[in-house]
């Protein structure tokens, strides 16, 4: 399955690859509209810190042919009735988002959700710490996204204060035999971390609070995630040490490069998942009916949205 598409056929007709490219393409230059409103001198050290990345059009290129894949894994999930849940971890600005969106760009999102937890209520807060994510975890013929997890306790929670020292031990006992229960119910547990260094932080955040059209991404916790970010570190890699385990390992994203990353993580999800094409029945278009006594009626100007562009 690694090479689904290494080679393609020539004689293959990639016309509808060629029209999802220029409107792929399109996007892309839309998020990269705000860059003029950056600082020269900030673009230019970015521009410094990043050798040329992957081409734009081969980025989509293969972007275009796993979000085929990934199509084709959302349909053997409902026919086989699979239960999958990813879950996306990692520093604030590693990319998790942008790889989220991408999987879900093109799939059915009655199939495939994605669940990014707020705090938790005064209430949630008297509970069983895994009991709101439970409730989240897929049913059959479902894919769930999770957007930072019951991690979060090992995490942001432990370094800024707001778990004790014995929450988070007591987290530590419980999640491998959680996880196992997960995988031993038939649920596919995959989880992810994505990477980025110091520096590389450092320079999204200057964009993100440059940016007017992404400031809002940025809050009082991700700037104090800066200040600590050596306590993140020992985090992440007691967690690594004590919930790696064989029923549920952590995969490690490079994310310094967004596109290399967001390509990467998906080509590796396919991987995981035993998944395969599921034949569908052929699609007719129905002849509407049609009565050549009826008259549309008009409708007033005033409930039309003005032409503006």
């Amino acid at each position: 399955m690694n090479d689904y598409f290494d080679d393609l056929d020539d004689n293959v007709d990639l016309s509808w690859l060629q029209a999802e490219l220029e409107d792929a393409i399109d996007e892309d230059y839309e998020l990269e509209f705000s860059e003029p409103t950056l600082s020269m001198e900030l673009r230019e050290l970015y521009k410094k810190e990043h050798p040329q990345s992957i081409p734009r059009r081969t980025y989509f290129k293969q972007l275009l042919m796993l979000q085929t894949e990934l199509i084709k894994l959302q349909d053997w999930v409902v026919a086989s009735g699979e239960k999958i849940a990813i879950l996306f971890e990692g520093r604030d600005a590693a990319g998790k988002g942008g790889v989220i969106k991408r999987i879900t760009q093109r799939l059915n999102p009655r199939v495939v959700r994605v669940v990014a937890l707020p705090k938790p209520t005064e209430r949630e807060q008297t509970q069983w710490y895994f009991q709101r994510y439970v409730k989240h975890l897929p049913a059959g013929g479902e894919i769930v996204l999770f957007d930072r997890s019951w991690y979060n306790r090992s995490g942001v929670e432990r370094v800024m204060g707001f778990a004790t020292e014995n929450e988070v031990e007591s987290f530590f006992q419980q999640v491998p035999e959680f996880e196992k229960m997960l995988v031993n119910s038939g649920i596919r547990l995959l989880k992810y971390w994505f990477s980025i260094t110091d520096e590389e932080q450092q320079l999204r955040f200057l964009m993100r609070i440059y940016d007017p059209l992404k400031q809002w991404k940025l809050s009082p916790m991700d700037l104090e995630s800066r200040v600590r970010w050596e306590a993140y570190t020992k985090a992440k890699e007691e967690t690594f040490a004590r919930t790696n385990i064989p029923d549920a390992p952590w995969f490690i994203v490079e994310g310094n490069d967004k596109k290399r990353a967001r390509l990467n993580c998906i080509d590796h999800l396919l991987t995981q998942i035993p998944y395969q094409e599921v034949e569908s029945e052929r699609i007719e278009l129905p002849q509407r009916i049609f009565h050549p006594e009826y008259e549309r009626r008009d409708l007033p100007p005033e409930m039309f949205v003005p032409n503006k562009y």
